[in-house]
């Protein structure tokens, strides 16, 4: 695997970009520009490129990443008890943390603005079209999402951007390697291991232009809409940090207590370093030696829980991003000016649940999966725009509360198991 090890450090540019983007946004003309080409066209394309690549790396990185994540669970049989109670838990938390920001985001509704919300947030797109597409969807089309998941054609459904399809194939491909003989199985994960660094390289060379983008779109929507749109964009911000403290100072210590009978804030004491690399590092993956240090010394969780719950768990358990995804795509829907069915919330629920278990465990990678779940319900890619200025503060933030609830897993299967002891 490639070094997936990115300091705060780096992430300095955009942090850098976005108050630059937005006095360049309040202090430059819309027309203003050179030989006939405006700066406002000039940044729409930045944009433009910038969100087509990201489009780019959906499918190969999503494909690739779970089934490199269900191959290496290895069969049902050699799951076992320890396997079964692993992916219990982080199923539960993760769809916790999905229902949390559903409520968050219905209740606070941060994208409901006054007056024409394309105006406020200087979306481009046609939003009667939008408004069209998604009008007929009603408690039925429930059923119509789990049609979606076993697609006809496999191919078709990764052109046409049909993720549910897609998603339930790589599972099922990535389960289904671990019956293969030892020769078999071992070249394709190898295929695929490979296919998956390769796009994670690909994806931090996109991210590596993040700051230019994150320029290009801030300052093109505070060019259209001047600083209105700040204020849903804060109360965005105020919803996703709610919801994650809401699951990690409520959700989690409860089932730390009353399921694993641990005391929560030694706990979280114990875990103060990873919590920190988490957040300095926006990066789940680059956070597993420090994550694996503390719960062994300091919580005296025994290696053999550790060492299979916690990698794992940095693949497939991302419960503050599962949240932020379905807060992001609410929010971006009600910018739109939109009221989403209960058939297209449960399929962002599902999507959210299920893009959580493929997003690569480094920064920003949760954008892609922000764009899987958009393409799904119809909205267009340009509402990512409107979330990156905050993205990368709450993408620190997530990634701390997805490691946080490795730590929590690994602690209880441990004291099941009967293999922790007092520790540090």
């Amino acid at each position: 695997m490639i070094n997936q090890e990115l300091t705060i450090n780096k992430s300095t540019p955009i942090l850098a970009a976005l108050p630059l983007a937005v006095l360049v946004g309040i202090f430059i003309e819309r027309d203003a520009g050179l030989f006939g080409i405006t700066l406002l066209s000039v940044f729409d394309f930045i944009g433009a490129l910038f969100l087509n690549a990201l489009k780019m790396v959906i499918v190969p990185l999503i494909m690739s990443s779970i089934i490199v994540g269900m191959s290496g669970l290895g069969t049902a049989e050699q799951l076992g008890r320890l396997g079964g109670k692993t992916i219990a838990y982080y199923t539960m938390t993760s769809l916790i943390a999905i229902v949390v920001g559903v409520f968050m985001a219905n209740l606070i509704q941060p994208g409901v603005v006054t007056g024409d919300p394309t105006t406020v947030f200087g979306l481009n797109a046609d939003t009667a079209t939008i408004a069209a597409q998604l009008s007929d969807k009603t408690g039925g089309d429930v059923i119509d999402v789990f049609l979606r998941m076993i697609p006809p054609n496999i191919i078709a459904a990764a052109a046409e951007g049909q993720m549910l399809g897609l998603i339930f194939f790589s599972l099922l491909y990535g389960f289904f390697i671990n019956k293969l003989t030892d020769i078999n199985s071992q070249a394709q994960r190898l295929f695929f291991s490979g296919m998956f660094d390769i796009m994670l390289h690909i994806t931090h060379l996109i991210m590596r232009f993040a700051p230019i983008g994150v320029f290009a779109l801030v300052a093109k929507t505070v060019m259209n809409t001047g600083l209105d749109v700040f204020w849903p964009l804060a109360q965005f911000f105020i919803t996703v940090v709610l919801g994650l403290a809401i699951h990690a100072f409520i959700i989690l210590p409860l089932l730390l207590f009353v399921i694993g009978r641990i005391n929560p804030v030694r706990h979280y004491s114990a875990m103060s370093a990873a919590l920190l690399t988490a957040f300095s590092t926006a990066s789940s993956s680059a956070t597993l030696p420090v994550t694996m240090e503390c719960i062994e010394k300091n919580a005296g969780v025994s290696n053999r829980i550790s060492s299979f719950v916690l990698p794992l768990g940095a693949t497939v358990n991302m419960d503050g991003t599962a949240l932020y995804e379905c807060v992001a795509a609410l929010f971006i829907a009600q910018a739109y000016g939109l009221e989403l069915t209960f058939a297209t919330q449960f399929t962002i629920v599902l999507l959210a649940l299920l893009t959580s278990i493929g997003v690569a465990g480094i920064p920003a990678a949760s954008l892609v999966a922000i764009a899987v779940i958009l393409g799904a319900i119809g909205l267009p890619l340009e509402g990512i725009g409107l979330i990156l200025a905050v993205d990368r503060i709450l993408d620190m933030l997530r990634t701390a509360v997805n490691v946080l609830s490795d730590t929590c897993g690994a602690v209880m299967i441990a004291q099941s198991e009967g293999e922790i002891t007092s520790g540090k």
